[in-house]
């Protein structure tokens, strides 16, 4: 992930009391963790939330930014951190939700193809629930977000090696999840054919 040659200078500002500083970091980085955090929760309301809390800590704690690393790694670190917080306290893994489905657009496109890829993506969601946040989060950083493994294990403060580990299991699990839905979706239709054939 490139990162802006300006954000150090921002955040120095923001150290000093700056408001201003801190909207333009907002800015740049709102739309990215609400999306993160959604890609982990798959839940869009709780993802605004987190969001939210991720930038009050951003403003409160900016004095402790050190900047021998960048500032997303900094902001993506504390919005995993918040993440992970979450999922314990609730103590279950956030289900897909067909409204946060919803948000997405389309061009235009045919009926057809516009469910396949609604089915497309609720398959992709519930796959990447399935997974345990210990392999999600470092799949959908490297994946989704872009992030190199360095720059992973570095948000996540873990060495490098569990870090690619983590992400070559899950990349494992995520594909035999998704072979499993594709599998049950596939024994759905072919039942549903034989029933309506039968009546």
């Amino acid at each position: 992930m490139k990162v802006r040659m300006d954000e150090q200078e921002l955040i120095r500002q923001v150290q000093e009391g700056d408001e201003m500083a801190f909207s333009k970091i907002l800015k740049l980085y709102k739309d990215k963790i609400v999306n993160y955090v959604w890609q982990l929760t798959g839940d869009y309301q709780k993802a605004v939330e987190i969001s939210q809390e991720t930038f009050i800590r951003v403003y409160f704690k900016a004095k402790k930014y050190k900047p021998i690393a960048p500032l997303s790694s900094w902001i993506y670190s504390i919005a995993s951190n918040l993440t992970k917080t979450e999922m314990r306290r609730s103590r279950r893994f956030f289900t897909v939700s067909i409204d946060d489905i919803n948000h997405l657009s389309y061009n235009d496109s045919s009926v057809e193809e516009k469910a396949s890829h609604n089915e497309m993506i609720r398959e992709l969601r519930c796959a990447l629930n399935s997974l345990h946040p210990r392999y999600r989060i470092p799949v959908v950083l490297k994946d989704i977000e872009g992030f190199s493994q360095e720059e992973i294990a570095e948000i996540l403060n873990k060495p490098i090696g569990t870090i690619k580990a983590r992400i070559s299991r899950g990349r494992i699990s995520l594909k035999n999840a998704l072979k499993r839905s594709s599998a049950h979706i596939k024994f759905q239709m072919e039942k549903e054919s034989y029933e309506n054939g039968r009546a």
